[in-house]
């Protein structure tokens, strides 16, 4: 690991002054720094400044409800260096928007969502093995190969066509995804909105970056439409700590037991949270309690997939994971395994 220079600002202003300081070749921000600290030992980073605002906020209500105005939504609004445990455990979040609760307290490990932070969940580079292997020069470092192709991909994307196969690795981005979720972004004193949906791009657009932010730019808070009938499910090869095979989010509006609207995205299966516009509609009008209804109408989660020749599993776990990311919105999901 590099010898580097370490500052603690005291405001996101002064974290913008020492991303601009001319006499700093790689400056980084960190919150939580667990990517940062993953990306150094591995080789894949070498910043001379490590710029700490883990304990910098925006203003308050951190973890508050933002009361509508005029025909605005009701939304949440969380501070970017909230911690993972912080969104799980709030109250108002599992009351509001339950969907940010359960996403956040499925990732990683007690330890891990004690420290890692919303906005550093949302940037956090893909876990590809060839991306994390120094040994290796994929497309993603500059080379001119992804290995992931032709080579061991049993957990790469089975959606978009390349020329990365990554899967964004993201909880959060994704049930952000079903609440109109955006980001304010600082920079240079100015602050700008970008809704999620602008916030990542597919390789096709830039295969050395996931995201749309530019030099300088500070994540300071993100937003949320509130939606009390939403649910997240995940499924892993160890549910107690693994990174998602897939995983999917859902927003509903009811009316009973029957489906009005939905909002649905998946995650783990493509290079952005992949948004599921088919399943949404197929299951406006289903009783949550038909069972037979609502396994058709998730099964278009599959459509368009394309899978490796390691990932096909994705296919039928995807339209599983939906179902009961659907059913935990509408309170039908009692159990993970049920």
């Amino acid at each position: 690991m590099n010898k580097f220079s370490y500052a603690n600002p005291a405001s996101f202003a002064e974290a913008g002054a020492l991303l601009a300081e001319k006499r700093f070749a790689l400056p980084v921000l960190k919150a939580g720094g667990l990517d940062v600290l993953d990306h150094m030992k591995e080789g894949l980073m070498e910043p001379d400044l490590l710029i700490n605002i883990r304990t910098l906020r925006s203003g308050k209500n951190a973890l508050g409800l933002v009361p509508a105005a005029g025909n605005a939504a009701e939304h949440v609004r969380i501070e970017a260096t909230a911690t993972l445990m912080e969104l799980a455990k709030s109250p108002v979040i599992q009351k509001r928007a339950p969907v940010i609760s359960l996403a956040c307290g499925s990732a990683a490990t007690p330890q891990v969502r004690n420290v890692a932070s919303a906005a550093g969940n949302l940037l956090q580079r893909p876990r590809c093995w060839y991306y994390r292997n120094e040994q290796f020069d994929c497309l993603k470092k500059g080379g001119a190969t992804c290995f992931a192709a032709e080579g061991e991909n049993k957990y790469h994307a089975i959606f978009g066509d390349g020329p990365c196969h990554i899967v964004h690795p993201s909880n959060l981005a994704v049930a952000l995804a079903v609440l109109n979720g955006r980001v304010t972004v600082w920079n240079a004193g100015k602050e700008r909105m970008v809704s999620l949906d602008k916030l990542y791009h597919m390789p096709s657009m830039g295969v050395k970056s996931e995201h749309t932010l530019e030099a300088g730019d500070i994540i300071t808070a993100i937003a949320a439409d509130a939606s009390p009938m939403s649910g997240f499910y995940a499924i892993k090869e160890k549910q107690s700590f693994d990174w998602p095979l897939v995983m999917a989010a859902a927003a509903l509006e009811l009316d009973g037991d029957t489906i009005k609207s939905a909002r649905i995205c998946a995650g783990a299966v493509a290079p952005v949270p992949w948004m599921l516009p088919k399943v949404s509609a197929a299951l406006a009008g289903v009783k949550v309690t038909d069972e037979a209804a609502l396994k058709n109408a998730c099964a278009a989660a599959a459509e368009g997939a394309k899978p490796m020749t390691d990932n096909g599993y994705k296919v039928k776990l995807l339209s599983v994971a939906v179902r009961r990311a659907v059913l935990k919105a509408a309170g039908k999901l009692m159990e993970d395994h049920a």
